[in-house]
């Protein structure tokens, strides 16, 4: 086990600086966390292509205003690109940045993991 793999108390592994630390994008997960906006990313990953935000709404039988808060919110987060043509917005799904984000935040968990998943963090676990 390597010093900085060492257990350690929360107070100390909360003052370690780590990759872990950037891989864990509050941004993301709260764009994620919504059950509407993972349905909603569901749709476009399995779509392939980008969508307007009314084919979405239809798609997914949520009303378009709704839709269109949750498609921004994704975008924002990194997890959509979007482009507006006229009076059109489109969504395309980044689904190579995504799933190269969370494979990146993957491994930094692996590297902090203990051995054994019986293993506690701390003695008083």
């Amino acid at each position: 086990m390597t010093k900085q793999n060492r257990p350690a108390t929360p107070r100390q592994a909360a003052r370690r600086r780590a990759p872990l630390d950037r891989q864990l994008d509050v941004d993301l997960f709260k764009a994620l966390g919504d059950p509407t906006r993972a349905r909603l990313l569901a749709c476009l990953v399995k779509c392939g292509r980008p969508c307007s935000v009314t084919e979405v709404a239809e798609c997914c039988s949520v009303d378009f205003s709704v839709v269109a808060r949750h498609l921004s919110r994704l975008a924002a987060a990194g997890v959509l690109d979007s482009e507006k043509v006229g009076r059109t917005v489109w969504y395309r799904a980044r689904c190579r940045d995504l799933s190269s984000r969370l494979r990146e935040l993957a491994t930094a968990i692996d590297h902090w993991c203990p051995a054994s998943d019986t293993d506690a963090c701390c003695p008083d676990c």
